[in-house]
């Protein structure tokens, strides 16, 4: 189905919004994936705060042009999924890395973070990222075990002086 004009602005229009409030940004080749894994892909996408879409390269770069993720410009081939995380850097990129290792044929193309094109490296990297809550639970865990430590030194100190006594 051919796409007027006015639906190519809205598009344009739409993807612009979100590339203006978008923490960051992943592309991917999604050829020969069938449609229920790409629905569940969005579905698990939409939990995390990721919005994705399929568009042409021609109106996806008119979509990022004057934006941090122009620089995806050069990795746009063939029809581009890219998905945009809002609310954790990482989201997006963790999300096509998991399925990328499901689907041998979903190829992750690029990435944007801050205005920077990422390498394959810092895009693994960032879908490592822990989410804010991880990183308080890794804390808590941490202080948890600082405090047991603490607290077995302290009762082994008191049982030698004991045995001392």
């Amino acid at each position: 189905m051919a796409l007027n004009l006015d639906k190519k602005k809205i598009i344009v229009s739409k993807i612009n919004k979100i590339s203006n409030i978008a923490l960051s940004a992943v592309t991917a080749d999604s050829q020969g994936i069938c449609a229920n894994k790409m629905n569940a892909l969005r579905k698990s996408g939409r939990e995390i705060g990721v919005k994705m879409s399929i568009v042409q390269n021609t109106l996806l770069s008119l979509a990022i042009k004057n934006t941090t993720f122009e620089c995806l410009k050069k990795k746009l081939k063939g029809s581009t999924f890219i998905a945009y995380s809002m609310i954790h850097p990482g989201s997006g990129a963790r999300l096509f890395k998991e399925f990328s290792k499901k689907n041998t044929q979903f190829k992750i193309t690029g990435a944007a973070f801050e205005g920077k094109s990422l390498s394959t490296l810092e895009i693994n990297q960032l879908a490592d990222m822990p989410t804010y809550k991880e990183a308080i639970i890794k804390l808590l865990l941490i202080l948890k075990m600082l405090v047991a430590g603490k607290l077995i030194f302290v009762l082994s100190a008191i049982k030698k002086k004991k045995e001392t006594s």
